[in-house]
């Protein structure tokens, strides 16, 4: 492949961000690569090392013409297409030369969504059979292609995606209208079907499972709609991941908005994201149907600001089930605080021998009845509000009061 074609497909995949790690631990059998369970695409392992893949179009070149995206039919872009082989020989040759250690392969919609189907299984079955390449591939999948086709793919791949683009059928209507809700979800029920109904397959048939991509702001749905969808594709189809992608308008359009929604939004829903995936949360604990989430806190202090009867709580007495809905205390943090109480009761001084973080849960805890925080709802939201926007840090001493050390932390001194 020559470089000005690795250039326009490469530069034409970069929108797409369902593909940050893979979770697979599938072995080499006989042939290059290891899938890598620490994560793919300039992810870093625990050893410090940073692994990346390869992510690239086979084609740019689309017959659909969907508003937002930069590969539109109608948009004036230079065009290209890449082989099977091509693309087999450059991951190859990337992956000798320890530039990466995986494919992300998606593509345009060529011709029709078989025939571009087609292409793609081709070429994944090219790298495992003829080249021996056994390291992660994440593929994209091609909604409204042949189910056997997309079946198939999923016995050589780790990881597949089928991307919802849109959080509601009238935004894809109006912006995507060649494109279908039930083309979408088709594949990704398929799938977790085939997995489901015969366990043995985890193994071997998309061991990383599946994920799916929103584009944020193109539309008007607000976070409440989003992070609904979102908790329904985990329950239902239990999804991997759920990506954001923040709008930004890369072609001029007449329907679209001409600034870009910027990269808050985008980071406040992978913070709900993430209390709804490991901390218990459910959508309506964080965000009413209709409203977005808070600019000013993250959604965890969002909700405890809320929640005024509930706090402060005793980091000696909580249940573990509490301790994780403590703004600033992770479920890492917590399973050391119940650890570590078991010994005797906890002080400020022992967090900080811990390395708890306490800038936002020194307001909403106590040490056996002692509080260190903010004394008024005020203080306590304007301290809050300053960590968004303040970086600010003063070196701390254990050999400091307990009163002195609360005050750092309070960003008083």
């Amino acid at each position: 492949m020559d470089r000005a074609k690795l250039e326009i497909l490469a530069d034409s995949a970069k929108y797409d961000v369902s593909c940050s790690s893979s979770g697979s631990s599938r072995r080499n059998v006989g042939g290059l690569g290891n899938a890598c369970s620490a994560g793919i695409c300039h992810s870093f392992t625990q050893d410090g090392r940073c692994i990346s893949l390869l992510k690239i179009l086979m084609t740019n070149d689309c017959v659909y013409d969907c508003e937002y995206c930069v590969n539109r039919r109608s948009n004036d872009v230079k065009r290209a297409i890449a082989t099977p082989d091509e693309i087999c020989t450059l991951t190859v040759e990337f992956y000798k030369r320890n530039y990466i250690e995986g494919l992300f392969l998606s593509s345009a919609v060529y011709k029709n969504p078989d025939y571009t189907m087609e292409l793609l299984l081709e070429t994944v079955i090219k790298l495992r059979k003829l080249y021996g390449f056994h390291g992660y591939i994440h593929l994209k999948g091609i909604p409204g292609a042949d189910q056997a086709l997309i079946m198939r793919a999923g016995e050589y791949v780790d990881r597949m995606s089928f991307n919802i683009e849109l959080p509601s059928e009238k935004s894809l209507r109006l912006l995507a209208p060649q494109k279908t809700k039930k083309n979408i979800l088709t594949p990704i029920s398929m799938i977790y079907g085939e997995k489901d109904a015969d366990k043995s397959k985890k193994s071997r048939f998309l061991p990383a499972g599946q994920t799916t991509q929103m584009i944020i702001g193109a539309s008007p749905e607000s976070d409440g709609h989003v992070l609904r969808l979102t908790e329904g594709l985990y329950n239902k189809y239990q999804l991997k991941r759920v990506y954001y992608s923040s709008y930004v308008p890369v072609i001029k359009s007449n329907i679209l908005p001409s600034v870009p929604t910027g990269l808050l939004r985008e980071h406040r829903l992978y913070q709900a994201d993430w209390l709804i995936r490991f901390y218990g949360f459910k959508v309506d604990e964080l965000v009413s149907p209709n409203e977005n989430l808070s600019t000013e806190y993250d959604p965890k202090c969002a909700w405890a600001l809320k929640h005024p009867e509930l706090f402060p709580l005793d980091v000696n007495t909580a249940p573990l089930e509490m301790l994780i809905r403590i703004p600033g205390i992770g479920v890492k943090s917590a399973h050391k605080i119940i650890s570590a109480r078991r010994y005797g009761r906890l002080t400020l001084e022992d967090f900080l021998t811990m390395k708890i973080p306490l800038k936002r849960a020194i307001h909403f805890i106590t040490f056996t009845g002692k509080y260190f925080g903010y004394k008024t709802d005020k203080a306590i939201t304007t301290a809050l509000k300053a960590i968004e926007t303040n970086g600010s840090y003063q070196q701390l001493t254990l050999f400091s009061s307990p009163e002195v050390l609360s005050s750092v932390l309070r960003g008083e001194l």
